[in-house]
């Protein structure tokens, strides 16, 4: 992954550098959880016990992020973890493009290798 665009239609932005912060972390937790995290379970008990046991992405393993936070200045809105969720789906729509391969099982690192 190079790049990452990223835009949110926050309402009122009180402070836009936190917001651009809240969307980048939130996209590379998204990131993260596709490339590689799974819950497994053995003998009927999840095997995973706390955050710990989900790597995460690096800072060298981070791609340079490009956030537009736009203001329709009708109401403030919340951030919260809105970059987490189309994360997912944005990196498997993005190996469909370069690959022509649908992947829709995640981690997606079981049917394809990141560098």
């Amino acid at each position: 992954i190079e790049k990452v665009w990223i835009a949110a239609d926050v309402g009122t932005a009180l402070d836009p550098d936190i917001i651009k912060a809240q969307l980048i972390s939130a996209a590379i937790y998204g990131l993260s959880a596709a490339m590689g995290q799974e819950i497994t379970f053995a003998d009927g008990m999840v095997e995973q016990s706390n955050f710990h046991d989900f790597d995460a992405m690096r800072i060298f393993q981070c791609p340079v992020f490009e956030v537009a936070v736009l203001e329709n200045f009708h109401k403030m809105g919340g951030v919260g973890e809105v970059g987490t969720p189309p994360a997912a789906p944005a990196l498997a729509n993005a190996i469909f493009a370069l690959t022509g391969k649908r992947i829709r099982r995640l981690p997606l690192s079981k049917a394809v290798a990141f560098a």
